[in-house]
C-alpha cells in the first residue's frame, strides 16, 4: 500500500504550494501594486484563485472537509487583513463570497474529475 503523500506526488504538492504563494502575493499586495481593472474583475480573480487553491489542495491529498474549512477561513482572514492598516486595501464581503464560490467550485471540479477517472 502506498502512502497518501506518495500517491499524490511531488507535482501535486508543488502545484498546491505554488497556488498558495500566488494567493499570498495577490491577496496581500500593497494597494500600489494592484492594477486597475474594470468593475467585477477582482471578483473573477478571487473566484479563480480559490478554485485553484481548492483543486490543488485536493490533488495534493488534503481531505475535502479540511480543504473546505481551511480555505474558507483563509478567505475570511485575508479579507479582514486587507481592511487593516497592515495591508491597506478594502475588505469586501463580496470578495469573500467570490472566494467561497471558488472553493466550492474547485472541490466540485475535483470530485467530477476523480469520478470520471474511477469509471474509466
Amino acid at each position: 500500500m502506498t502512502s497518501r503523500s506518495a500517491q499524490h506526488g511531488v507535482l501535486a504538492r508543488g502545484s498546491f504550494a505554488v497556488a498558495v504563494l500566488v494567493s499570498l502575493a495577490v491577496l496581500f499586495a500593497p494597494p500600489s501594486d494592484v492594477p486597475s481593472a474594470p468593475p467585477g474583475v477582482d471578483k473573477v480573480v478571487h473566484l479563480s484563485l480559490f478554485l485553484a487553491l481548492a483543486l490543488t489542495a485536493r490533488w495534493a491529498g488534503v481531505g475535502r472537509q479540511v480543504a473546505a474549512v481551511s480555505l474558507l477561513v483563509y478567505a475570511a482572514v485575508s479579507e479582514v487583513l486587507q481592511g487593516t492598516y497592515l495591508v491597506g486595501r478594502d475588505a469586501e464581503l463580496l470578495d469573500w463570497v467570490a472566494d467561497s464560490v471558488g472553493v466550492l467550485a474547485g472541490l466540485a471540479l475535483y470530485a467530477v474529475i476523480t469520478r470520471r477517472r474511477a469509471t474509466r
